[in-house]
């Protein structure tokens, strides 16, 4: 009788070129040691997608499998299904393990074969779910545990010249499918159809501009009418008519790494109530982007917009928080949620993070002026103030589209 291994390598083909060079990552892994010794820990287990990707460069798909980065002292391994055969191997910086799905369990037995039994274990509280952190206790018998999901966003926060570079790019990306959005716009159009223009041009660019990457993930929200109060609303085939608002979104994907335009439009006309809360929400933008400086903390950055915004009484049209942190993260994974700016956030701008300004205001179906109104740009922190890295104009100037 044949023997099936519960795990094995599959090292099939060459290293693919990575998003960064080897170095970026051997950084990355270095300073998360740093902070394992600190924290007492001699193995870090991290399941989620955004700090799986960011220390080894794969992104993986779950579909359902659990997947892992184990980092020890003098060891850094992916643990990926069998599914995925060579790819996880061919994307990771580092060495691959792949477990088999013929006896249960697999991926602990694969984990515990880097960790061994015993270790001190570091681990992601906001990511591991109740019965996986069963099983990491059932396998790898843990001397203790300690949760890094805090200490990996911090380093995540801060970036690299590498991620700027990345990101910068990014939204150059993202303004690409912006002006194909502005250019698709008419009456009788559905919004899926403007979404897909755009969502094609940034694909299209991205390719252009990356022709080693994997391609996946890079969408739109394009929405109209009663469609724009929310922010994440899905794309509809709503057809645009005279005097709609328009909600312009484009999220391009290169490597994990998320970037975001987002514009508030108008087709053909746009009436005085209307008029008069987007040139509100540009004015709070426009006051928001003033403040994004090193030494100011989100909180306070905050507390002023909505003294801005309370003195115009709009205050209770605000939909979320003015602005939130770039890099490994999209909308089904990742989160920098230490740098949000937000009442309860008290993280200090330092030089080098990278955060958005995003004020919204949501007027209730009914109401002049009725509709969701929404800027975004990219900024990075610099040593004395902050870089726009967002180049698509905002305002009704140019995006009152005949």
């Amino acid at each position: 009788m044949t023997t099936r291994p519960e795990y094995y390598r599959l090292h099939n083909g060459t290293k693919a070129p990575l998003q960064f060079e080897v170095a970026e990552y051997e950084a990355r892994i270095a300073g998360l040691r740093q902070s394992m010794e600190t924290h007492g820990t001699s193995a870090a287990v991290f399941t989620s997608m955004h700090n799986v990707s960011y220390y080894s460069g794969f992104t993986y798909c779950a579909f359902g499998r659990p997947y892992a980065l184990v980092v020890t002292a003098d060891a850094a391994v992916t643990i990926s299904a069998g599914i995925d055969a060579g790819q996880p191997w061919r994307r990771s910086f580092c060495d691959n393990i792949t477990y088999t799905d013929w006896q249960r369990d697999n991926f602990w037995r694969a984990i515990r074969s880097v960790t061994g039994a015993g270790a001190s274990v570091g681990y992601e509280s906001d990511h591991l779910t109740l019965l996986q952190k069963q099983k990491l206790d059932a396998f790898l018998l843990p001397e203790r545990i300690v949760d890094l999901s805090e200490v990996t966003m911090q380093q995540r926060m801060r970036k690299s010249a590498a991620e700027i570079e990345l990101i910068r790019a990014g939204a150059a990306v993202a303004d690409v499918g912006g002006y194909a959005i502005r250019d698709a716009v008419k009456e009788g159009a559905r919004e899926i159809d403007i979404a897909m223009a755009g969502r094609d041009a940034m694909e299209l660019e991205i390719a252009a501009k990356f022709p080693d990457a994997e391609y996946r993930d890079t969408w739109v929200w394009f929405q109209s009418g009663i469609n724009t109060d929310g922010a994440h609303n899905p794309v509809t085939s709503r057809r645009l008519q005279r005097g709609d608002i328009l909600s312009l979104n484009t999220f391009p994907m290169i490597s994990a790494y998320y970037t975001a335009l987002e514009r508030t439009m108008f087709v053909g006309e746009v009436d005085k109530a209307s008029l008069e809360y987007w040139e509100a929400n540009v004015a709070a933008h426009e006051y928001g982007i003033s403040l994004l400086k090193p030494g100011a903390s989100c909180a306070e950055i905050t507390e002023k917009i909505n003294t801005f915004f309370s003195e115009r009484d709009l205050l209770q049209y605000r939909s979320f928080g003015y602005g939130h942190s770039f890099g490994v993260l999209s909308h089904y994974y990742g989160r920098e949620a230490g740098l949000e700016l937000r009442e309860d956030i008290d993280t200090v701008l330092e030089p080098g993070m990278v955060i958005s300004m995003e004020p919204m205001l949501t007027i209730a179906e009914g109401n002049p002026g009725a509709g969701g109104y929404r800027e975004h740009d990219i900024l990075i922190i610099t040593e004395d103030d902050n870089e726009n890295i967002t180049k698509y104009p905002y305002g009704p100037e140019f995006n009152l589209i005949a």
